[in-house]
């Protein structure tokens, strides 16, 4: 794969991050968090919208009088709605965190904010699969570790289907994906448990087939953020990930479910503050969302990467 171009698309706040990217009504839309700094009390999420991916422009601003809104994810509901979740948390304490979701007909006008979930347990984004989204929740507190897997026919009422998920070390941000068969995948991002630094920090690749109860789970032996995965249309698995060995980067890698590998295959423009990508297959490109400090200030940028024939199919 290799970079056909990479352009700044906002950096207006102070702090601009967090990303994702979405198509709906023909139309690009982005969200991003904007805020004084990347944790800070004044912490929005910030919708704009493209016809052509070139030219953008705002619209629209959720905000918050109480809480940090961070880590807006997009997604299109089973009925056609654009549906945003984000998290918030006080500006005076950061004691609990509460996801909330937030509806739109046409992008620009959004519903009031309806908390779903379980507070303090952090639902990361919402795929929709045969009428019903899944989503990945994470406990916000890092003396002790668990996900849980929800799941949701209405984008607001989301039930746990499996409450413990994954317990081991501090299990958090997730990439969620559905294969053709029904498989579905998940690649979590594992942090160390507070006050143990030596505990586990590789993440994993879990595995599932309907109804997606039971999984299986490998390490990758790769610390990553941000995760994000992609399938194209070849059936190949692409996902973009913050990568810590070395310099601190956002890049795309490879994802092979069977041996639980992930491998580097294009390293964005990117360094330092860095990561949180939206991903989508457009036009045999894939387009990218994602944000970065390399360039001084925290921006969001947008990147096509065109991707080489899979050779195996030849062989």
């Amino acid at each position: 794969m290799f970079l056909v171009s990479v352009k700044r698309l906002w950096d207006k706040a102070q702090h601009n991050a967090f990303t994702d990217l979405v198509r709906f009504q023909e139309r690009w839309w982005c969200v991003f968090r904007e805020g004084e700094k990347h944790v800070s009390p004044d912490g929005a999420l910030r919708v704009i919208t493209s016809s052509d991916g070139e030219t953008w422009e705002s619209a629209a601003l959720l905000q918050s009088a109480t809480e940090d809104l961070r880590d807006g994810k997009l997604s299109v509901t089973s009925d056609g709605r654009l549906l945003l979740i984000g998290a918030g948390t006080p500006a005076s304490s950061r004691s609990y965190h509460q996801t909330y979701a937030w509806f739109s007909e046409n992008g620009y006008d959004w519903s009031a904010p309806i908390p779903i979930g379980e507070r303090n347990y952090w639902l990361w984004r919402v795929v929709w699969h045969e009428g019903v989204g899944y989503g990945v929740g994470y406990f916000t507190n890092r003396l002790s570790g668990n996900a849980r897997l929800y799941r949701t026919t209405d984008g607001i009422d989301f039930k746990p289907l499996v409450c413990e998920l994954f317990t081991e070390g501090y299990p958090n941000e997730t990439g969620l994906l559905f294969l053709p068969d029904q498989t579905a995948l998940i690649l979590l991002r594992r942090d160390p448990v507070s006050g143990r630094p030596n505990s586990a920090a590789h993440a994993v690749l879990g595995m599932a087939h309907p109804p997606y109860t039971q999984w299986t789970w490998r390490d990758t032996g790769v610390r990553i953020g941000g995760p994000c995965m992609i399938m194209l249309p070849d059936g190949r698995i692409v996902a973009a990930v913050r990568l810590y060995d070395g310099a601190t980067r956002t890049s795309l890698c490879w994802v092979n479910p069977a041996a639980g590998e992930l491998t580097e295959a294009l390293t964005l423009p990117s360094g330092g503050d860095t990561s949180y990508a939206g991903m989508v297959w457009h036009d045999d490109l894939l387009w990218i969302s994602y944000y970065s400090s390399h360039e001084a200030k925290t921006t969001i940028y947008l990147a096509k990467v065109r991707l080489a024939p899979d050779l195996r199919s030849s062989r």
